[in-house]
């Protein structure tokens, strides 16, 4: 167990950061992680329906990202919209932000924005003259890590297929693998996380207990909250799955809404999901964090050693792990 920052490092060649999608989503491969052996096999994601339990329950998040980037003509202004808090109003993160100094006004996206107020954490709280047209001058959010604007591909790739409720500013990455003929072989329900930003930002402090979490809007439906009551094991397909439910209270779970600032690192102990789906994930990230907390740092770092060693692919479009 460690709180450095600098004990969640691993390198990482840059070829291996998958840019693009597999052309078909469940080819990519599965490494699977026994936290109770240690053992470490490998495997391809269309065989996930054999490797869980039919007494499982998984659980995927069915937040569907939107087109929140607004780039102006010449490129040189960026709005990244995070959440719509009142009519024609946005929290969102701006480049230059010297252009978006406090009353200014700019035009971007069809329209004119204002600067309402500068928040704490550098984001701008920004009005728009009309509503954003994001599906005519939207780009979809893809990572800065992919080095490249979203191209027309990512508008279907960069979603999964039960994606519905509107919201996210970043994919559920763990759920891209998902096809239909893979969820008809599995007992599933949704829940929705809308994902932030905050997924992308780096931790700034040395001591990893120092960091402070985004905050992420939640729903659990009735049915869901039914369904995780009877489960005898519950699956979370990704670390926002994860994070809903471990921020539960004690207790029956209960349809809520709601918003979580959880942080899961070493030496958290989970309470409610007893294996993780989940990608491969960034150096010293508070994803690699949830990871090690559930399967040890020790064992993830040698996981991702043999990942690198595998040529696995990397980040969002990569390939996936499987934590039992």
């Amino acid at each position: 167990m460690s709180f450095q920052l600098s004990d969640y490092h691993y390198d990482l060649p840059e070829e291996l950061i998958a840019s693009h999608p597999l052309e078909k989503r469940d080819a990519s491969r599965m490494m699977i992680v026994d936290r109770a052996s240690g053992r470490i096999t490998h495997s391809h994601f269309r065989e996930f329906p054999d490797v869980i339990r039919p007494s499982d329950l998984v659980v995927l998040n069915d937040t569907k990202v939107i087109r929140a980037r607004l780039v102006s003509a010449n490129g040189r202004t960026e709005v990244l919209l995070l959440e719509n808090t009142a009519p024609r109003t946005w929290k969102a993160m701006v480049k230059p932000g010297r252009r978006f100094r406090e009353e200014a006004e700019v035009e971007i996206g069809g329209t004119t924005v204002r600067v309402v107020s500068i928040l704490p954490g550098g984001e701008r709280l920004l009005e728009f003259a009309e509503d954003p047209d994001l599906a005519a001058h939207g780009e979809m959010p893809v990572p800065p890590y992919f080095h490249r604007r979203a191209e027309q591909e990512d508008d279907e790739r960069y979603q999964t297929v039960y994606a519905k409720n509107e919201g996210s500013v970043a994919a559920p990455t763990a759920g891209l693998h998902f096809t239909p003929e893979v969820l008809a072989r599995i007992p599933h329900v949704f829940l929705t996380l809308h994902v932030g930003a905050g997924t992308f930002l780096p931790v700034k402090t040395d001591d990893v207990r120092q960091h402070v979490m985004h905050e992420e809007r939640f729903i659990i439906p009735a049915e869901t909250a039914h369904a995780l009551n009877a489960a005898q094991r519950r699956v979370a397909i990704g670390t926002t799955v994860t994070r809903v439910l471990e921020s539960q209270p004690d207790g029956p779970v209960r349809a809520c809404e709601g918003r979580t600032d959880i942080f899961i690192h070493p030496p958290y102990a989970f309470r409610r999901v007893g294996a993780l789906l989940t990608n491969f994930h960034l150096p010293c990230s508070t994803l690699i964090m949830l990871v090690s907390a559930m399967a040890g740092r020790e064992l993830i770092l040698e996981a991702y050693a043999k990942a690198v060693e595998e040529r696995y692919r990397f980040f969002s479009y990569g390939d996936c792990m499987l934590i039992v």
